[in-house]
């Protein structure tokens, strides 16, 4: 018997409204999907740009220049990257500013050395020492070694130019006095059979030039005043009291007011005080003489050599030790209130002022010696630098290229 087929039933079709509303979910699904992928699109772009904000474009700015050469930050990171290796990272942004300086320094010996006097490096030759050092072969190390080689070959430059060449040396001794009166009295010891250096021990206070100085070229004396009455002495000959405003020296007097004191409460005196510093005994003795009728502020503003002269000498509380001088507390824990001091010696402190006693024992044509030459290579070459960095027009980073570098330096670790 044949299978009885069942009749399908028609779907009814959709009226009117249901397609109205299937159009209008529709058209708010696709809506939707716009939207999302709009967003989706923006929130991409965004994040990227704020990547190339943050990342890209300042490793892309210049922060370096110097005449027409110019350095990208990511170059400046690189470098400060290498150069502060494990350092700790409080150090990192001032290291940042010592290698900006490097860059620059490097560039300047760079384009000069070319320029003024035909020095180069090779590529062969900065192969040959990054094979030596075993360091790796990139940009940044390739420069390092430049600089480098380059220093070697100026620093053998300017060395060829003193090498075995004879000039004029002068044996010299000299010493730094506080005032014109111990000069005067120095001077009359030596002429009277007195010996230099014995009296230089006792009377001279600079403190790293004095005595025996050896045999000197004129630009190797200690100091350009030294050398200008050296050079006008004949051997011998013992000069004059020559005064060096700008001399330091190892010595100085208080003049040392107590206005004020007290036992604290750890039974320790403390005292509030004001003092003049002078530089020479005679000196202090004057101003001691003027605070009979003067006004110690005044005084102190116009003659004190301690910082606190600013605010007319005055050194507030003070206890034991505080100033880190013994001669300063022996003297001004055992005065009266109101009392001025005697000028009160200090081998403490410094000021500056003196008067320099030359002697000339000989002049000789000499060929230099090695130590001597040496200095005198680091001192031309350098005198040759800072003469063509003056010259150059240089661009720095700024304070906040600079921190950016620091902090682009600890991301990477």
């Amino acid at each position: 018997m044949a299978k009885k087929q069942r009749r399908a039933t028609p779907k009814p079709a959709p009226t009117r409204r249901q397609l109205s509303r299937w159009q209008r979910q529709m058209r708010l699904r696709r809506i939707l999907t716009i939207t999302a992928a709009v967003i989706l699109i923006g929130l991409v772009s965004w994040a990227g740009a704020e990547y190339y904000t943050e990342r890209v474009a300042p490793g892309r700015q210049v922060v370096i220049r110097v005449n027409d050469a110019s350095f990208r930050m990511e170059y400046y990171v690189d470098m400060l990257d290498i150069y502060s290796g494990q350092a700790d990272p409080e150090w990192i942004h001032y290291m940042a500013e010592m290698v900006a300086d490097s860059i620059i320094d490097a560039e300047v010996m760079r384009q000069y050395a070319r320029e003024d006097l035909g020095i180069e490096i090779s590529k062969q030759e900065i192969d040959a020492r990054l094979q030596e050092e075993e360091w790796p072969d990139d940009n940044i190390f390739r420069d390092i070694v430049r600089s480098i080689l380059l220093q070697e070959k100026l620093e053998g430059h300017f060395d060829s130019l003193l090498r075995e060449r004879e000039m004029e040396h002068t044996h010299v001794r000299v010493m730094l006095v506080e005032d014109e009166e111990v000069a005067d009295e120095v001077i009359a010891k030596i002429k009277a059979g007195g010996n230099f250096t014995a009296l230089a021990d006792e009377f001279s206070y600079h403190p790293h030039i004095k005595g025996d100085l050896g045999w000197l070229p004129e630009e190797l004396m200690p100091d350009p005043l030294i050398a200008d009455v050296a050079l006008n002495l004949t051997p011998g000959e013992l000069s004059e009291p020559v005064y060096d405003e700008a001399a330091i020296k190892n010595v100085g007097y208080w003049l040392i007011e107590v206005t004020d004191a007290l036992d604290n409460e750890d039974d320790e005196r403390e005292i509030e005080a004001r003092a003049i510093l002078l530089g020479s005994r005679g000196e202090a003795e004057q101003v001691r003489a003027k605070l009979a009728g003067g006004n110690f502020t005044a005084l102190a503003k116009e003659y004190s050599q301690h910082p606190s002269a600013d605010h007319g000498g005055e050194l507030g509380r003070l206890v034991p030790g505080q100033m880190d001088s013994d001669a300063f507390d022996d003297a001004a824990f055992d005065l009266a209130i109101n009392e001025v001091s005697e000028p009160v010696r200090d081998e403490s402190v410094q000021t500056s002022g003196g008067f320099w006693i030359v002697e000339v024992l000989d002049r000789d044509e000499r060929e230099l010696e090695e130590e001597d030459r040496e200095v005198m290579v680091q001192r031309r070459l350098n005198e040759w630098f800072e003469e063509k960095k003056e010259e150059c027009t240089i661009k720095r980073p700024d304070e906040e290229q600079v921190w950016w570098a620091a902090a682009e330096v600890l991301r990477r670790r």
